[in-house]
Formats: C-alpha cells, structure tokens, sequence
C-alpha cells in the first residue's frame, strides 16, 4: 500500500503475543482478584448499608 509513493508500515516478522502471554495472563488474574475484593467489600457488614453500594440500590 502506498501513499503519496511512500510505502507508511512496513512488516517485520516480530513476535508480539507470545512474549507478552504471561503479562496477559497476569493481568486477567489481578483484575479477578480485584474484582473479587470488591464484591467481598460491597457485601460487608461495614459498606452494606453504604448509599453508594449499587447492591442496595437493586434491593429497593
């Protein structure tokens, strides 16, 4: 594909997922465990009652 004559992106055989694999599959089980904390929080007997808890506001 070219441009104005100028050929923009050239390909180069790079590998970009499979050295990357391990920081994506790092990041999925830290946003589980995120995820999970979060849930654990919002049904806490401390935030339960809370007004910004979006579980009470489904309750009513």
């Amino acid at each position: 594909m070219t441009w104005f004559g100028i050929a923009p992106f050239k390909k180069f055989p790079t590998p970009v997922l499979r050295p990357m694999a391990p920081f994506f599959a790092a990041a999925a089980v830290i946003a589980y465990g995120v995820n999970s904390a979060q849930n654990a929080m919002m049904q806490s007997n401390e935030f339960k009652n809370d007004p910004r808890n979006p579980n009470l506001k489904a309750a009513h």
